[in-house]
Formats: structure tokens, C-alpha cells, sequence
């Protein structure tokens, strides 16, 4: 049996009742029956203030826990589970209907998070068909998930949850804003069932965490649990009914308090990832070609504590061979496309660089973006790391890199530095990045911040190129939002204008909504470490929402009317697009959602827009309007996705588009399906083009630590057809085994077959010291 000690000031539990409804568990439950009163013996260990807001305290363990899915250690008959949890939706503020029991222990190396999650339906309507870490389908499971903000700062916090399977996935956000998926911290989870429902236990390393060592630390807490079969979304803290469904986890500012926690020392940890990698290369694109050539290589990665605070990463040699390859895109405007960062190394601690964006991510305007992978609307990203290792679709190799971020004080705090080899047959240089970003916390959720950048060798290999920036966002109450930045490139061979500036407020209530931006880049504004979409404009932007819940429809959960408004001007000050455009959009209580948007769309072409090859459209002012129409099969169904079917005028033509995106079909809880097209045939004048890309992901998970994927996709446009299979299994925690198969062809007429084709072996083994 595991052993516990007597309640001290500074232990005691956390343990939580959820909701209504308590079903007594049969006898077969290996764990204690309850009743749901606690014996005289129990310490009451969670209180709440006038905001509903839970202080609770941990259960100090003098043994590890055993995670085995049963519940039958001393700890769970020796101290009393406790709760009231709260809707968010569908009946905000309202008790949860289901009853849900959870501990918080730990010991010198661990915490725990256990729950026991009671169901009065049956097993066969939950909803439970993921076993792959981090992936949207166990969001949309039944699940139980818990944040830590462990520095107690209100802004940034730690989430992990895990279905009943023990599909697991974790998360990080930082100042309330984007979730960095890409976060994969070492810890371990066990699920399982009982008769009338199921548990989850959790095993999180404080090597796995960044805290303040000591004893009585608070840390800010929350939980959520998802009843998915009933698209029920329940917190132990109440959150904003604007934060509607999973993302009320990412409202740090409104979580609890957890006490009584006694933490190891934070800093000095050490961890090696140690990495070889072998396979075979074939490359018809250059000359001469290579068939079948052997390679093999070895590297490290390197994570070091400098202090409790403080985490530096070192990497050398860095390969990325495991890394999915980029899905393929269909372009209809006269702008530049964006594809996300994949790798692994620029992934972690992404939202420390995050540049201009506010405590949401998102309010500065429609088609924002900052930091390491988000981006590729109008508003310029500084900091774009894919334009480190990669030039113009050819990979260049890394050579060594180091990274540091954490926190000194309320300062966040980020430093990159990155050196790249050179290609001699491609005329690519040496080149050395940096980044080094600082962010000063100031009121409750408010900051300010400065971001520099430099990239050694500029593209156009004149001398070096540098973007730098101020940056300042104001967060008031739970739904209102301003701020802005201001920054300034330097380009060798550029003159003019080299300013960009962006002000902008936001306010998201559940039932109103109101935006405000105004948008300005130079003509010779150039961030050769970013992504700028368009250059050279002045943009006025803003929008208006009402979105009230009608009580008296039961199968209707919100309605939506949304009107916006992009106004674009050339540095001249002469028109040069607008858009109007209105929305209506209705989300059900079974998580399906409808909506119908029309757009008024105005565009001056002063060149020819070439709109596929040998197909333009000429010069011209051009106004025309289409229409869209999009419905979304609620995520929690075996059968989901979003079909959108869009058809009007384009310029001085017509267009017409299907799309299916997000698509999953799950044919077991280990298989699944997940199809994608985008059907898009052009009627101009001047000629048609068909345009369209299909795509199929197929996954098999053998277990929560081993899967394998495929990714097939084929092009119209350029008639090429690609496939990537990856096998991953990770053997030991942190340790992995890749086998990755890539192959891309040419399948038009007269085209040249096999392009390129690669299969890679990579082992990497984790070291914590």
C-alpha cells in the first residue's frame, strides 16, 4: 500500500466532486465507496472566495504512486474527495451533471493528478476513439485536464489531459495567448474504466516543470473536464462564458490557487538527447543525380537549468528528418502563402517571441500573427523561423544552435542564435540568426516589449539585415483588449519607408463584439527573418458581432451576425482594396455549426495577376461579389469535418469552390481516416484553370506511445503527387525510434516520374541528469 503522513499546515489534498447526479459505484470498483460525506476524520481542504475561485492543497505521498488504472492505494480511502464544478457550457454557471472525484499528491520527484470521473450513460455513448498524443480527436474525447501556472503569475501556465484510453496530450501558453502545441514535456498517464465510468491518473516530473524551489509555493491552478457525449464543458474555477468550451483551460487569470506543495530544487537540471540517423537519398532535381545514396549522420540536443527560472537549449547538427512534410496549398490571391513551422527545436518556447499580438494572440485584427509559427495575414511577422534551415523549398543545414528563455522577475525573457552551413551549387551563404526578446508584465494583463532580430548574410547578399520593434498590449476585465507596435527594418539595398506600426483594440464578450485596428507598412519595410504577406499599405479594419444564446430554442446553443470591414490604401493614398463582408452563423447543442457569409470584394491591379500559368488577369479595377456557404460536423462524431461550398464572381469571372478540411473518420480507436480537398475551377474570360488538391491522412496508433501515419497528396496544378509515411515510437519516456519514407512525383503528360525519394531510420535517447 502506498504510504501517506499526517496533514501538515503546509500538505493536504486536493480532491474534487463534480456536479449532480452521484451514482454509488459498484462493487467491483477496486477503489473505497463513497457516499459523498466525508467521515468526521476528513479535512475539509478546498474553500473558495466571493468569485467562486478554489484554494486547495496537495497530499504530501512518502512513496510513488502506482499509476494502474485502479485507485486501490490507502491515499484514496484516506482523504476525501471534493468539487462543485462548474458549467460553461451549455448552462453557464450551473452545477456540472456529472460527478467527478479528484486527488492532487505529490512527492520528491512527481506530481499527481488522479480523477475518477462518474457517467450515469452507458460506455458505448461516450465518446473514447484516440490513442495518439496531442492531437485534436482527444480534445474531442471525454477527457479530464488540468493547468498549473507555476510561477503564480496569472499570465502563462502548463496544461496537460488524457482520455480514458491515456491518449495524452499537453500544451503551454504564454501571457493568455496561443496554444504551443508543440510543447512534449516528459510525463505519464494511465486511464481506465470502471462500472459507471472512468479514471485518469497522472505522473508529471518537477524536472518536466520551471518553478520557484521552496516550500508553501502557490501555484495557479485549474481543471476541466469534458463530457463530450453530452457537449458539456465543466471547470473547477468558473471562466468568462466567452471562453465557451476547451479553451476556458488557457484563462490563466481566472484559475485557483494550489498550496502546500514542497518543491525540489528547480534549477541545474540537465537532459541530453543524444541522435543517429542513417538512410537512403534519391535526387533526380539536381545535377548530376544521386540514386540510392547511403548517409548517415549523429547529433545532439542539449538542455541545461541555468537557473530556476532560466532554461537553455543547445543543439548540434540538428536534423529534422522526422518532421511531416508540409501539406500542399491552392493559392487564389496575389499574395504570398504561409506554412507553419513543423520542427521541433524552434517549436518549444515559441510564444516568448511572440511579437504585437496581445494576451489573446489574436486581437490585432483578422489574419494576424508573431512568433515562431503563427502568422501569414496582413500584419507582419518578425520573428518567422522557417526562414532559418530552409531557402526556397531546399534544406539548409544547421550546424549549431543555442536558445534561452524563461523568466528574471516580470521580465520574459528569449534569445536565439542559430548557424546555418552553405550550399556551394545553390550559392547559399553561411548565415548566422539572432533573436533576443524581453517583456516587462505590468498591471494584471498588461505588458510591454522589445524584439530585435539579425540575420548576418541579407538575402540579396549585401551585408547583414535587422528588424527591431516596441510592442505593448492592455488586457482590462475579462473581454476588453488594446494595444499595438511599432517597429523598423534596415535592408542594405533598400531605401524609403522601412516602418511598420499597428494600433488596435478588441472587445469579445459572449453576447457583443467589437474590433478597431489601423495597419501601416513601408514600402521599403523588409524582415528577413519574418514573413511579410504585402508591402507598401495603409489598412483600416473592424468588425461588429452579436451573438446572443436564444433560451427558447433547444437545439440552438448561439446565433451569429457578423459584419467586417478591411479598407486598404497604397502608400500613394489611392484605394487599392476593400472588403465587406457579412456572416450568420448558427451553433447547435450537438456542436454541428451552419453559416452563410457574403463578400463585396474591391481590387486594383496595376500589373497583370497571374492566376495560374499562361492565365491572367489584366489590369484593371475590378468589384465583385461571391458567396460562401459552410457547415462543420461536430468534432466529438466518427464522421467529422468542414464542407464549404463558394461560388460567385472572381475579378471579371467566375469561380466556383468545394472544399473538406478537418476531415476524420474513425474506423476504430486505434484507425482512423482523414480526407481533404479543395476543388476550385476558374471561369475568366482570358480562359479556365482547375485548381484543386486532394489529400488523405491515414493514422493507426498501436498504442498512446506508438503510431504510424500516412500522407498522400496530389496537385492539379502541377500534376505532382507526393506521399510521407512516419513510424514513431517512443520506447522509453523521451526517447524515440523514427522510420520515415518520402516520395514525390511528376504525373503529367511527358512529365519526368520520380522527382525525389528518401527513407530515414533516426534514434534519439534522452538523458536526465
Amino acid at each position: 500500500m502506498l504510504g501517506t503522513r499526517s496533514i501538515l499546515p503546509i500538505a493536504a489534498v486536493l480532491t474534487l466532486t463534480l456536479g449532480a447526479g452521484t451514482p454509488a459505484l459498484h462493487a467491483q470498483q477496486t477503489g473505497p465507496v463513497l457516499d459523498g460525506s466525508p467521515p468526521p476524520e476528513w479535512p475539509q481542504s478546498i474553500t473558495r472566495d466571493d468569485r467562486g475561485r478554489a484554494t486547495v492543497r496537495a497530499i504530501r505521498l512518502d512513496a510513488p504512486l502506482t499509476l494502474d488504472g485502479r485507485l486501490d492505494e490507502a491515499v484514496y480511502s484516506d482523504y476525501a474527495p471534493f468539487g462543485d464544478f462548474v458549467q460553461v457550457v451549455p448552462d453557464a454557471g450551473s452545477p456540472a451533471t456529472e460527478r467527478t472525484d479528484v486527488w492532487v499528491m505529490f512527492d520528491d520527484e512527481n506530481i499527481y493528478v488522479t480523477c475518477r470521473c462518474f457517467d450515469t450513460a452507458p460506455p458505448e455513448e461516450w465518446v473514447v476513439n484516440e490513442l495518439r498524443r496531442d492531437t485534436p480527436g482527444n480534445r474531442n474525447n471525454e477527457h479530464f485536464g488540468v493547468m498549473f501556472d507555476t510561477f503564480y503569475d496569472r499570465r502563462s501556465g502548463v496544461m496537460f489531459y488524457a482520455n480514458p484510453l491515456g491518449a495524452r496530450s499537453d500544451y503551454s501558453v504564454v501571457d493568455e495567448g496561443n496554444s504551443n502545441t508543440d510543447w512534449n514535456p516528459v510525463w505519464d498517464v494511465v486511464g481506465g474504466e470502471f462500472d459507471g465510468g472512468w479514471v485518469v491518473e497522472m505522473e508529471i516530473p518537477f524536472k518536466s516543470l520551471r518553478y520557484v524551489s521552496g516550500d508553501d509555493q502557490l501555484w495557479g491552478f485549474q481543471i476541466r473536464r469534458s463530457i463530450r457525449h453530452k457537449n458539456e464543458w465543466t471547470y473547477l474555477n468558473p471562466v468568462p462564458t466567452s471562453m465557451a468550451g476547451p479553451q476556458g483551460l488557457n484563462k490563466v487569470s481566472v484559475g485557483g490557487t494550489l498550496v502546500g506543495l514542497e518543491l525540489p530544487s528547480a534549477g541545474n537540471n540537465l537532459e541530453l538527447k543524444p541522435y543517429a540517423i542513417g538512410g537512403l537519398t534519391t535526387n533526380r532535381l539536381v545535377d548530376p543525380a544521386v540514386s540510392n545514396d547511403v548517409t548517415g549522420d549523429i547529433g545532439l540536443d542539449l538542455k541545461y537549468g541555468l537557473t530556476a527560472n532560466l532554461t537553455a537549449d543547445v543543439t548540434v547538427n540538428t536534423d529534422f528528418a522526422q518532421v511531416e512534410v508540409d501539406e500542399q496549398q491552392v493559392n487564389l490571391t496575389r499574395f504570398s502563402l504561409f506554412f507553419p513551422e513543423k520542427r521541433e527545436f524552434f517549436l518549444e518556447g515559441r510564444g516568448t517571441f511572440d511579437f504585437g499580438q496581445g494576451g489573446s494572440g489574436s486581437f490585432f485584427g483578422r489574419g494576424g500573427g508573431g512568433g515562431f509559427s503563427r502568422g501569414g495575414g496582413d500584419r507582419p511577422t518578425l520573428f518567422y523561423s522557417r526562414r532559418i534551415g530552409l531557402d526556397r523549398g531546399e534544406v539548409v543545414p544547421i550546424r549549431a544552435g543555442g536558445r534561452v528563455t524563461g523568466k528574471v522577475g516580470p521580465f520574459s525573457v528569449g534569445a536565439v542564435n542559430i548557424q546555418t552551413g552553405d550550399i556551394e551549387e545553390t550559392g547559399i551563404e553561411s548565415t548566422n540568426y539572432s533573436v533576443v526578446r524581453v517583456k516587462r508584465d505590468i498591471l494584471t494583463r498588461s505588458a510591454v516589449g522589445a524584439l530585435f532580430t539579425n540575420r548576418s548574410v541579407a538575402v540579396d547578399g549585401g551585408g547583414s539585415s535587422q528588424s527591431y520593434g516596441l510592442d505593448a498590449s492592455f488586457g482590462f476585465g475579462d473581454n476588453f483588449e488594446m494595444g499595438g507596435y511599432w517597429a523598423r527594418t534596415e535592408t542594405p539595398t533598400l531605401g524609403g519607408d522601412d516602418t511598420s506600426w499597428q494600433a488596435a483594440l478588441n472587445y469579445s464578450g459572449d453576447t457583443y463584439g467589437v474590433t478597431a485596428s489601423h495597419l501601416s507598412i513601408g514600402e521599403a519595410f523588409n524582415p528577413e527573418v519574418g514573413f511579410l504577406r504585402r508591402s507598401d499599405f495603409d489598412k483600416s479594419s473592424g468588425s461588429l458581432r452579436f451573438s446572443p444564446r436564444p433560451a427558447s430554442i433547444s437545439w440552438i446553443r448561439k446565433l451569429t451576425w457578423q459584419g467586417n470591414l478591411d479598407y486598404f490604401e497604397d502608400g500613394a493614398g489611392r484605394m487599392e482594396s476593400r472588403r465587406q463582408s457579412g456572416r450568420f452563423s448558427v451553433e447547435m447543442e450537438s456542436a454541428d455549426q451552419l453559416s452563410f457569409t457574403r463578400t463585396r470584394d474591391f481590387d486594383r491591379l496595376d500589373v497583370p495577376f497571374e492566376v495560374a500559368t499562361d492565365l491572367a488577369v489584366p489590369r484593371g479595377r475590378y468589384t465583385f461579389t461571391n458567396n460562401r456557404l459552410w457547415f462543420r460536423a461536430g468534432e466529438q462524431r466518427r464522421l467529422s469535418g468542414s464542407v464549404s461550398y463558394q461560388w460567385g464572381a472572381y475579378y471579371h469571372g467566375e469561380l466556383k469552390s468545394l472544399s473538406l478540411s478537418q476531415g476524420r473518420l474513425v474506423v476504430t480507436n486505434q484507425f482512423s481516416l482523414e480526407p481533404g480537398v479543395s476543388l476550385n475551377l476558374i471561369d475568366l474570360p482570358e480562359g479556365d484553370s482547375d485548381q484543386t488538391v486532394f489529400r488523405l491522412r491515414s493514422d493507426y496508433a498501436f498504442s498512446p506511445r506508438m503510431f504510424a501515419s500516412a500522407l498522400v497528396q496530389y496537385n492539379t496544378a502541377t500534376d505532382y503527387l507526393s506521399s510521407n509515411v512516419r513510424f514513431r515510437w517512443e520506447y522509453a519516456p523521451g526517447s524515440e525510434l523514427f522510420v520515415v519514407w518520402t516520395d514525390d512525383r511528376d504525373t503529367g503528360f511527358g512529365g519526368t516520374g520520380l522527382r525525389t525519394r528518401a527513407l530515414a531510420i533516426k534514434l534519439t535517447r534522452l538523458l536526465r541528469y
